[in-house]
C-alpha cells in the first residue's frame, strides 16, 4: 500500500510545522489533525484549520486524504483558530445569564427602581406572562443544539462579544418591562393573548424545525443533505425558505414585542432579524452551491421576499 507524506506550513509565514511520514491514505483531516497534535500539543484539533492553499477554505474532519487534489507528498496549510469553547459552555453562558438577569429585574432587587419597590411585583398580567415566558424562551434557545453543530466548538473570543449583545439586551428589556411605570398593552388582554398565540406556534415551529434537521442527520455523521418538509405541518415551512428555524425565532420576538409593546423588544427583534438573515442568506448561498437539485423556490428566510 502506497503512503504518503505531509507536510504543514503555517499560512502566514509558510514556515514548516510538521512533518508527517507514512500516513495512511484513507486517513482523514480529523486524522492528520489528531497526528499534528503530538508534534504541538498546545494546538488541539479544535484549533486547527487545514486547508489545501494559505487562503483557502478549511478542509472537513471527515474529508480523505487520498481524495484530495494533492500527491504522494502533500502540504498542507495550518492557521490557528484560537482557544475555542465548547457549545454546552455557549449556551449556559449566553442563556442562562439574561435570565438570571432578567430575574433581577423581575423580583426589583434593591438599587434598580429605588427602595420603595424593592422586591415588590407588578400588577400587570403582561409583565406575568412575559416573566413566565423568559424561562420558556431561554429553555428553547438550546433546540440548536439539537440539530447538531459541524463544530463542537466555538472561539473563546466570540463569547464575550456574543454574551454582550445578549446580557445588555436582557438588561435593558427587563428594566421597562419590570419598570413600576409600565403600562400595559393598548388594546390589553386581547393583545397580549394575539401575541402569546403566536409566540406558541412559533416556538411549536422553532422546535419543530430543530427536531427535523436532528433526524436529518444521522448520529456521528456529517454528511449534508436537503432539508425536505415532513408529516409534521410546522415544517412545511421548509417549501418556502431555507431556514424555517431563523423565521420562527423572529416571530416568537414579534410575538413578544406586540406583547409587551415595548420599544426594546421591538428593537432586539429587529437586530435579531436582520443577524439572523445574514446567517439565513449565508446558509441558503451554501446549499445552491452545494445541491444541484437544491428547490428554487426557496427564499432565505421570508417567503418569496428575503
Amino acid at each position: 500500500m502506497k503512503h504518503y507524506e505531509v507536510e504543514i506550513l503555517d499560512a502566514k509565514t509558510r514556515e514548516k510545522l510538521c512533518f508527517l511520514d507514512k500516513v495512511e491514505p484513507h486517513a482523514t483531516i480529523a486524522e492528520i489533525k489528531n497526528l499534528f497534535t503530538k508534534s504541538h500539543p498546545q494546538w488541539y484539533p479544535a484549533r486547527q484549520s487545514l486547508r489545501l492553499d494559505p487562503k483557502g477554505k478549511s478542509l472537513k474532519d471527515e474529508d480523505v486524504l487520498q481524495k484530495l487534489p494533492v500527491g504522494t507528498t502533500a502540504t498542507l496549510y495550518f492557521r490557528d483558530l484560537g482557544a475555542q469553547i465548547s457549545w454546552v459552555t455557549v449556551f449556559l453562558t449566553e442563556y442562562a445569564g439574561p435570565l438570571f438577569i432578567y430575574l433581577l429585574f423581575y423580583f426589583r432587587v434593591p438599587f434598580i427602581y429605588g427602595h420603595k419597590y424593592d422586591f415588590t411585583s407588578s400588577r400587570h398580567t403582561v409583565v406575568q406572562v412575559r416573566f413566565i415566558l423568559a424561562g420558556f424562551d431561554q429553555k428553547s434557545s438550546c433546540f440548536p443544539n439539537a440539530s447538531g453543530f459541524s463544530h463542537g466548538t466555538m472561539p473563546l473570543r466570540n463569547i464575550f462579544k456574543n454574551c454582550t449583545y445578549y446580557w445588555g439586551f436582557a438588561a435593558w428589556m427587563a428594566y421597562y418591562i419590570n419598570h413600576p411605570l409600565y403600562t400595559p398593552p393598548t388594546y390589553g388582554a386581547q393583545q397580549v393573548k394575539l401575541a402569546l398565540a403566536i409566540f406558541v406556534i412559533c416556538q411549536l415551529g422553532n422546535f419543530s424545525i430543530h427536531m427535523a434537521l436532528r433526524d436529518l442527520r444521522p448520529a456521528g455523521s456529517k454528511t449534508r443533505k436537503i432539508p425536505y418538509p415532513t408529516k409534521n405541518p410546522f415544517t412545511w415551512l421548509f417549501l418556502l425558505v431555507s431556514c424555517p428555524n431563523y423565521t420562527y425565532e423572529v416571530g416568537s420576538w414579534i410575538g413578544f414585542a406586540i406583547m409587551t409593546q415595548c420599544l426594546p423588544v421591538a428593537l432586539f427583534s429587529l437586530v435579531g432579524f436582520i443577524q439572523m438573515t445574514i446567517w439565513a442568506k449565508g446558509k441558503h448561498r451554501s446549499y445552491l452551491k452545494e445541491f444541484r437539485d437544491y428547490p428554487p423556490l426557496r427564499m432565505p428566510i421570508v417567503p418569496f421576499l428575503l
